[in-house]
């Protein structure tokens, strides 16, 4: 699997966390929507950063790839982190 297909599907992943615990925040308590606060910064971040490397894939250094990655990784965690409080 090519380097922008794995971005593109952790980028889906991280979308379809991020929706599944939008949806359920209304139940949350107010320090989950602290975090959720924290991670919507990130996800900007995360967006911006994907969509920069994907642009440019091929000029895109290899620090800039692993930037996104650790990111994307995190947000994943972090999503996935509220959705299992709000389970």
């Amino acid at each position: 699997m090519s380097l922008q297909e794995e971005l593109k599907k952790l980028s889906e992943k991280v979308k379809q966390y991020r929706d599944e615990a939008r949806v359920q925040m209304h139940l949350a308590r107010e320090d989950v929507k602290d975090e959720w606060d924290d991670l919507e910064q990130d996800w900007d971040r995360f967006r911006t950063k994907i969509d920069e490397v994907l642009h440019d894939a091929e000029n895109a250094s290899q620090e800039a790839r692993q930037t996104a990655s650790k990111l994307g990784e995190d947000l994943k965690s972090g999503y996935q982190n509220i959705r299992n409080k709000l389970k």
